[in-house]
């Protein structure tokens, strides 16, 4: 093969093409990839004022291998694979003492920066609310949704109360949701068979509040109940209406027979 073939494949190889039957189908063949990041962390539990933790992670694809946790102290392997390394940099002295340090000079400095911001000590309240659904349209089965939403920050505390107690069978959970304008929203369902005089309760515990919220829910008062009562109560009033009309018609048409005057009796 001269040089001018040779460059030739080259520039057909470089566009994406090949002189090679089948290396065309090898080339569009996507490889195999992974992403190895280092991700740094602070997390405040009250502000300022309260514990600031710093926290050194990294990342091998989706698995977090190894950890720097500020109230450790040292690295610390979350699997085996980051042992090795955890191991090696907990003997690197002046690597941890940079490190704890992180805490005052990374965390509680950007923090004093960032406060006038709109992230910073911002505290959405939740609205929330309960939407009842059946499970199927014959089934006694029914689908309670607790749904809050346009929070902030992220943390919540979603529960259900059925009479007071607290439910774990038959409850499910959705994945929180982030809207744009920096507000979260999430859901939990119960499933469940309601019975009159059931009261249900989604309990929300957030910290933009210092009680939890509380909303209610009762099968009497659901939509299908409201609807049977007032079923019953027209049924109720016509049939009364109906009996009067009635009667009213069958006294005037004369058939009754009227009462004798006083003064027959008398005599």
């Amino acid at each position: 093969m001269g040089p001018g073939l040779i460059l030739l494949e080259a520039l057909l190889v470089l566009m994406g093409l090949s002189l090679v039957p089948g290396a065309e189908r090898r080339l569009k063949t996507p490889a195999a990839r992974f992403l190895y990041q280092g991700k740094a962390e602070c997390r405040f539990a009250n502000g300022t004022r309260g514990e600031v933790r710093f926290l050194q992670r990294y990342i091998y694809g989706r698995q977090e291998l190894v950890r720097f946790d500020s109230r450790r102290g040292t690295f610390e392997a979350v699997t085996e694979l980051g042992r090795p390394d955890a191991d090696a940099w907990n003997s690197q002295k002046e690597s941890l003492d940079l490190l704890r340090g992180e805490v005052e000079r990374f965390c509680r400095h950007n923090y004093a920066v960032l406060e006038p911001g709109p992230a910073i000590g911002r505290k959405v309240q939740p609205t929330v609310k309960i939407s009842p659904t059946k499970a199927e349209p014959l089934s006694h089965h029914t689908l309670l949704i607790c749904t809050a939403a346009g929070y902030y920050p992220s943390e919540i505390k979603i529960k259900w109360l059925k009479n007071g107690q607290e439910q774990t069978e038959g409850v499910g959970y959705a994945d929180e949701l982030q809207n744009g304008d920096w507000t979260f929203q999430n859901q939990v369902m119960l499933e469940t068979v309601p019975e009159q005089g059931d009261i249900y309760a989604c309990q929300v515990e957030h910290s933009s509040r210092e009680e939890p919220i509380a909303v209610q829910w009762e099968p009497q008062t659901s939509d299908s109940a409201k609807s049977k009562v007032w079923t019953g109560v027209v049924g109720a009033v016509l049939g009364v209406v109906f009996v009067a009309v009635g009667l009213a018609l069958y006294l005037k048409s004369g058939k009754a027979t009227p009462l004798p005057p006083a003064t027959a009796l008398i005599s």
